[in-house]
């Protein structure tokens, strides 16, 4: 594979693992946990990017160095083990592609002025019409790239709008007033939990790029994914921080829609608009394609039939939105339980990768497998405290 062939995979699966990471949920969270957390929240965003990072390291190194997708890795390691894999990130990337067609319907409604449901329904036929074309890889690739950076420049518009208190925040990053563990849950969660942090990984399988030779790239792929997510989360942060720090009061039915009305005025709803539409978007199509990667080596006919299983897992969920709805407090939970998914799944990748039959000869770098492992300890720990205390507190309030 050419140099430049490679590159731009390379580039297409960091750009599809970021915007699968920036939905609705994405935007949702950043804003309402600034709301709740002020300048301290900057603190969340850095010990989360840190997470992300060992997560994402180890997971994807391990799945080139297979040459296999996660849940045969997890099956080679226990026959079962990837079919209940499976389950979880099926079943959570279903859940989230719900709120990622949702937010696309409000992003059409903002624009438009067309109701939610017949945006979600328009937006649902964009998603399925990548996976109709013949190159629908690279398609993906460039139309994730092409909204990612528009998505970023937009919300970088509106952070210097909003005029935020940029000194404070970065004090309050390594100095917070306070630890808040569920919010460190749902950004984990809502960049590397659940199917997202594989997105990446998989789209690089598919493409022929495997074995130890390829680690390299992978690597810089990697953490170009954690960066693309990282600096859109920082510039939203500032964004509502410099709402928040004057006093405006975020609605609660729709926070990020309130940042950038505040901060740029019937300009900035609109951008608000197309940042929503184009996050909720690339998000459907990261989501439908990772999670239907999950389930097409159990089957000859799933792999053979896989763009029209794609297809049929965006129109489920598009069908289920305008049938039931998603509400802001339910992308936080699904965020939240994305964020335990992670310490099962990063957990089987560090015990697949020192086992000779799965990986052969490679060897685990040591400094990755103590990170990995305390990212378990550590998520698991946060995760059952914030679904027994901080989760509860969220839904009585």
């Amino acid at each position: 594979m050419e140099k430049q062939s490679r590159l731009r995979l390379l580039l297409g699966a960091a750009f599809l693992m970021a915007t699968s990471a920036i939905g609705p949920g994405f935007l949702t969270q950043t804003t309402h946990f600034t709301e709740q957390l002020a300048a301290s929240f900057g603190f969340v965003i850095l010990i989360s990017i840190i997470i992300d990072i060992g997560a994402q390291l180890n997971i994807w190194r391990i799945i080139t160095v297979s040459g296999k997708p996660a849940q045969d890795i997890a099956n080679s390691l226990l026959p079962g083990l990837g079919f209940f894999l499976s389950a979880l990130i099926v079943a959570g990337g279903l859940a989230f592609n719900i709120g990622n067609i949702a937010g696309a319907g409000l992003g059409t409604n903002v624009l438009f002025g067309v109701s939610p449901e017949l945006g979600a329904l328009l937006s649902g036929m964009v998603a399925i019409g990548i996976f109709l074309v013949r190159e629908a890889g690279k398609l993906m690739d460039r139309f994730a790239q092409f909204l990612g950076f528009i998505m970023i420049g937009l919300t970088v518009y509106v952070m210097f709008t909003a005029q935020p208190p940029i000194g404070e925040a970065v004090v309050k990053t390594f100095n917070p007033d306070t630890i808040d563990y569920l919010a460190i849950v749902t950004l984990v969660g809502g960049t590397v939990g659940g199917y997202i942090t594989f997105a990446g990984g998989h789209r690089l399988l598919d493409a022929g790029i495997k074995g130890k030779e390829s680690l390299n790239y992978v690597n810089r792929s990697a953490i170009s994914a954690i960066g693309i997510a990282s600096i859109m989360r920082i510039f939203l942060f500032l964004a509502a921080l410099g709402v928040v720090a004057q006093g405006i009061a975020l609605d609660p039915a729709n926070p990020p829609a309130s940042v950038f009305e505040a901060a740029a005025g019937p300009i900035g709803y609109k951008i608000f608009g197309v940042v929503m539409w184009s996050a909720a978007v690339t998000s459907v199509v990261g989501a439908a394609y990772t999670s239907v990667s999950f389930i097409k080596t159990f089957s000859k006919k799933i792999e053979s039939n896989q763009k029209l299983v794609i297809v049929s897992f965006i129109a489920i969920s598009t069908l289920v939105f305008v049938l039931v709805g998603e509400p802001v407090k339910i992308l936080i939970l699904v965020g939240s339980l994305n964020g335990l998914i992670l310490p099962i799944s990063l957990g089987v990748m560090i015990i697949a990768a020192h086992k000779t039959r799965i990986v052969g000869d490679y060897k685990h770098p040591r400094w990755l497998t103590i990170f990995g492992a305390f990212i378990v300890i550590i998520m698991a720990t946060m995760g059952i405290y914030s679904l027994t205390e901080g989760i509860p507190a969220l839904f009585a309030s």
